[in-house]
């Protein structure tokens, strides 16, 4: 083979391997644009999304280009998360004070919401939620209907007035509603009933293209945690397979893919995003 014949074959063979890593590279380009998370041009409505898991759902929905409404109770620096988390991500949010146990209040607020922030709700974040911490042998009648009309009439209140605004519109939407592992004694039966009943407004509400999943977190690194004594902490932390609590970060990154185009055929199901304690 002759020097100008053996200069060609080997132009052929650079072009040729130039040409299968550029078909590589974009393929795998191709992909990850494919599977990125992109919820802009909708509103996500997170209740008690001011503090701990929900101010982490909130911003991971703002991260993906979401308008954020934040449904409140009292919390006197839910205003102020709110601004932070617009600035920050260069979206909408604004906080609403609202009792979720009021059903007309809650329905009244979810119809503000899209005329104050300028896009559709298209996804639901119910977190807000209560406990009271005592011995068995001292709960009250009081501190049941506390815990329940908040962590379970509360989520279906919302998630009803927001299903009832998809219907009317004919739209689709994701509904997570934040259960638990387990808790005290009524935090712990109030989760229970809210995961039943994720599965039951699951299958009532498919047929409208409305899904509705159930987060379930384990020990995660809270306001509320993070004031426990240390050794019942390190006690519950070394009781975990992956031997920490979670941040709230990684339980927000859950329910956005919940809440994603990418969990399209997720209904009626419970995640549990607890390190492997639910495993033993």
């Amino acid at each position: 083979m002759n020097t100008s014949r053996r200069c060609l074959f080997l132009t052929t063979i650079i072009r040729d391997c130039l040409a299968a890593v550029h078909a590589i590279f974009n393929h795998f380009t191709s992909y990850n644009m494919v599977y990125t998370i992109d919820l802009t041009g909708g509103t996500v409505v997170v209740t008690g999304g001011n503090r701990g898991i929900g101010y982490a759902i909130s911003e991971a929905a703002a991260s993906a280009g979401a308008n954020i409404a934040i449904l409140f109770h009292s919390h006197p620096k839910a205003h102020e998360a709110a601004e932070t988390l617009a600035k920050k991500h260069g979206v909408k949010v604004k906080a609403y004070q609202a009792d979720v146990g009021d059903s007309k209040l809650v329905k009244e607020t979810i119809d503000k919401i899209e005329k104050d922030l300028g896009t559709p709700i298209t996804g639901l974040a119910a977190n807000a939620g209560v406990s009271v911490v005592k011995p068995a042998t001292e709960l009250t009648t009081e501190d049941f209907h506390k815990v329940f009309n908040a962590n379970v009439l509360g989520a279906f209140n919302v998630s009803q007035a927001v299903a009832q605004y998809w219907i009317q519109r004919q739209k689709k939407g994701s509904i997570v509603i934040t259960s638990s592992m387990s808790s005290n004694i009524f935090y712990n039966s109030s989760k229970g009933a809210v995961t039943n009943m994720v599965k039951g407004l699951a299958a009532e509400w498919a047929p409208h293209g409305i899904r509705v999943n159930a987060l379930e977190p384990g020990f995660c690194e809270t306001e509320q945690t993070s004031g426990m004594d240390s050794k019942i902490r390190d006690w519950q932390a070394a009781s975990v397979p992956l031997r920490r609590f979670s941040k709230p970060q990684e339980q927000g990154d859950a329910a956005l893919w919940l809440l994603s185009d990418k969990a399209t055929y997720v209904t009626g199901a419970g995640y549990l995003v607890d390190g492997g304690f639910s495993a033993y």
